[in-house]
């Protein structure tokens, strides 16, 4: 006996964390008016390409839709991860649109999926979200849903005085607009708050009104959920009998609309109240039925998990595989593009390699057309002081001719002209505009003659531009206007002033710089 009581326990106790997490599903999700479930029969390959093609087609909104319903298909199957992807990208997409409302029930959807991944923080933020979206629209039956979720989470954290707070806020709004599935749904939270805190009286008050009021509505769904929770406060206090008869109708209405896990929880909640009134065959019968049913139930979801993960897996493959040639795509228009760019590089370096060559050209045909218009200048002007000098030299020897006569009555004026020549033939001012024109034909020529002497004067470089120019001796001699004797000394001046050894041509020194 006690080992049949044992097992009893055990596969209650088995049974009941299995419904749990079934039944914790259906209690948090609230579902609003219009608002419908996946089917279990959708195929989510199906809303995929839906999806798919309403993007095709620029339906954004259409592909959000199909994107949330895609979302609460992974959710239902407990994919939460992925479902939690497909929700915000529907959620981008209705934000893009300005579709609010709809927005706004993804939101409550995404604030669910992040409770389940145990990050009530993150749901609250979608929570809010979603308030201030319908509070703005002063959409009350959306504040009064939205408000009813952050009641049930605080209720699952064991807030009760914050899920009291937003229960009683949610309650209010559904009373505003005299929603009757709403005010049930409130009704039976309300009921299920005071059941967790062992006010069982207070929580069967709760529940006689929202099952008065699911009945009025007709949902049959909502009454076995009700039934069910009026049976385990019955068992609670004590009065099995009146628990086993709210539980026989929970199971009757369940048969009726062929609702599998409210059939395997009516089966186990009696099974649980023979139990505790000692009728253990009877309760190991029930049992048995509750854990068929719910085998039953678990392996109808573990073969739609599988398909649904064989179809995420096929859809992967597909996706990696259009990656692939669309990466493999891009890497070729980046290599024709680089291409491309390389030869535009190649030919614009060469153009401009060719244009520097022409300019370089042009630059060295100029140059050495201005070298022979100085030069041409230069020899001109050499010229012209050579042949000035000769002229004053001419004259500086007729009046010295005169001079010598001996008239009186001349000579004073004569000295005074004589003078003005002598003057002549030491004026700077040709020198200068030489000096100017020598060296533009002859650049930097008098810097480099420097490093080898420091000393030079005015009549020294001179001599070494007239060197420079290859004039003959006696021209030199003429354009500096002093003798050839006084030129040899100048010369030899000059070889010391650059320290040239002995034996070296100054001429083809200075030709050299």
């Amino acid at each position: 006996m006690l080992l049949l009581r044992f097992v009893l326990t055990g596969l209650l106790l088995f049974s009941a964390a299995l419904h749990l997490l079934a039944q914790e599903e259906k209690t948090f999700i609230i579902h609003q008016s219009g608002q419908a479930r996946p089917s279990a029969d959708s195929s989510f390959l199906a809303l995929k390409d839906a999806a798919g093609k309403a993007m095709e087609k620029g339906d954004i909104t259409a592909a959000a839709l199909y994107l949330r319903q895609m979302g609460q298909f992974c959710y239902h199957l407990g994919h939460y991860p992925q479902a939690l992807d497909y929700h915000l990208q529907a959620g981008k997409l209705f934000k893009q649109q300005g579709k609010e409302m709809l927005r706004a029930e993804n939101l409550n959807d995404i604030g669910t999926l992040y409770y389940y991944n145990r990050q009530p923080f993150l749901a609250r933020d979608q929570y809010n979200e979603a308030l201030n979206i319908y509070n703005k629209a002063q959409q009350k039956e959306g504040i009064a849903f939205t408000y009813g979720k952050i009641g049930h989470s605080y209720e699952k954290q064991q807030l009760y005085d914050s899920a009291f707070y937003y229960q009683r806020l949610a309650l209010a709004q559904y009373l505003q607009i005299d929603n009757h599935t709403g005010m049930a749904k409130i009704y039976e939270n309300i009921g299920s708050i005071h059941e967790d805190q062992e006010r069982y009286d207070s929580a069967a008050q709760y529940f006689r009104q929202a099952l008065a009021l699911n009945q009025q509505t007709g949902d049959s769904v909502a009454c076995i959920e009700i039934f069910n929770n009026l049976g385990d406060v019955f068992r609670k206090t004590g009065r099995y009998q009146d628990g086993l008869l709210q539980t026989r109708n929970a199971l009757a209405l369940a048969l009726k609309v062929n609702e599998q896990y409210q059939i395997c929880s009516a089966y186990r909640d009696i099974a649980k109240s023979y139990n505790l009134m000692g009728n253990n065959d009877s309760a190991y019968h029930y049992l048995e039925l509750s854990r068929y049913h719910l085998l039953q139930i678990y392996s109808q979801e573990n073969g739609r998990q599988v398909a649904l993960l064989q179809t995420m897996y096929d859809i992967e493959k597909k996706n990696n595989e259009i990656a692939g040639l669309r990466n493999t795509r891009n890497i070729i228009g980046a290599i024709v593009i680089v291409g491309i760019l390389l030869v535009i590089m190649a030919m614009l370096i060469i153009s401009r390699q060719r244009l520097k060559i022409h300019n370089a050209a042009l630059a060295e045909f100029n140059l050495k057309q201005e070298l022979e218009v100085r030069s041409k200048e230069l020899s001109t002007h050499t010229l012209h002081i050579i042949q000035k000098n000769q002229l004053l030299e001419e004259l500086h020897q007729k009046l010295d001719d005169m001079v010598k006569e001996d008239r009186r009555d001349q000579k004073k004026q004569l000295k005074q002209l004589q003078s003005q020549i002598n003057q002549n033939f030491n004026h700077d001012q040709h020198w200068d505009e030489f000096r100017g024109i020598f060296e533009q034909v002859h650049q930097a020529f008098f810097d480099k003659l420097r490093e080898y002497s420091e000393n030079l004067t005015a009549n020294d470089l001179r001599l070494v531009a007239l060197l420079k120019m290859n004039l003959a001796s006696g021209d030199i001699a003429t354009l500096l206007g002093i003798s050839m004797d006084s030129l040899r000394v100048v010369r030899y001046r000059l070889r010391k002033k650059l320290n040239l050894p002995q034996g070296e041509s100054l001429s083809v020194f200075i030709q050299s710089l």
